[in-house]
């Protein structure tokens, strides 16, 4: 793929260097030494969104929170690729779940172990039982751990059943829940090409394309918190049917504001 608007795409391209660089700098500067071997789930979460908002004035890329984010262990979203990590995030302080790996990527990975995210191989039901038990520090610390229930990213055109598997740290503990819906407009351009990341996409000729779009508007939805209760194959179908009642039709306005 050649990119669209190359300067912009290499101007953009070395801000994005750049800011790997500096957050990560700033990680070692001010959480890190403050945790005497323990993550602290909340300095993480803050220093992640502060760094996201800062990645989307840097890339032009605008959040619009819908709705106050509630109070609850696990938020269940929609997911439609690596973008949902920065919009989330600077929506409101969280962690993520997200597959084992992520944690070898290169600059993603590292800026993934900054922020605290709980890397899951969803092959292996061994896993799913470990990854539960990292949610607890995270749920004490009173900051919502975000799993993308469906498993996998998607075009955004709809969104896929939900894994109830996903589910059981909430249903074990009784943790509320809630869900969350983001959607995204880009100009110029389609999300299902330009921002979602899914399918056989690669990753790089894909960020590349991102880089040299004018904008990118995301529309993050926060629904109500309630307990998980005990059924979790119920608790999925809910929250499934919550997020698509929270998203929008596609071309939705860019706000005003930026985070």
């Amino acid at each position: 793929m050649i990119p669209r608007r190359p300067f912009r795409t290499s101007r953009r391209f070395a801000a994005f260097l750049w800011f790997h660089v500096t957050s990560v700098r700033d990680f070692r500067r001010t959480v890190a030494p403050a945790e005497q071997g323990h993550p602290d789930y909340r300095a993480r979460a803050a220093w992640t969104q502060r760094h996201a908002r800062r990645l989307c004035r840097i890339m032009d890329w605008t959040c619009e929170a819908i709705g106050r984010p509630p109070s609850a262990a696990i938020y269940g979203a929609n997911h439609l690729g690596y973008t949902d990590i920065v919009m989330l995030s600077a929506a409101t302080p969280v962690v993520f779940v997200s597959k084992a790996e992520v944690r070898g990527w290169p600059i993603l990975g590292a800026l993934a172990g900054c922020a605290g995210t709980l890397f899951l191989n969803r092959e292996r039901k061994e896993d799913l039982v470990s990854v539960a038990a990292q949610f607890e520090p995270v749920a004490a610390a009173g900051v919502p751990v975000v799993v993308f229930l469906e498993g996998t990213s998607s075009d955004g055109s709809g969104v896929l059943p939900f894994r109830a598997s996903l589910l059981a740290p909430a249903v074990a503990c009784n943790w509320p829940v809630a869900p969350v819906a983001i959607d995204y407009s880009v100009t110029p351009g389609s999300v299902a090409q330009h921002v979602a990341w899914w399918g056989d996409m690669e990753f790089f000729p894909h960020f590349l394309g991102l880089l040299g779009r004018d904008a990118v508007h995301a529309r993050v939805a926060f629904g109500l918190a309630r307990p998980a209760g005990p059924d979790r194959k119920a608790l999925a179908r809910e929250l499934h049917a919550e997020v698509v009642a929270l998203r929008t039709p596609a071309g939705l306005a860019p706000a005003a504001d930026s985070p």
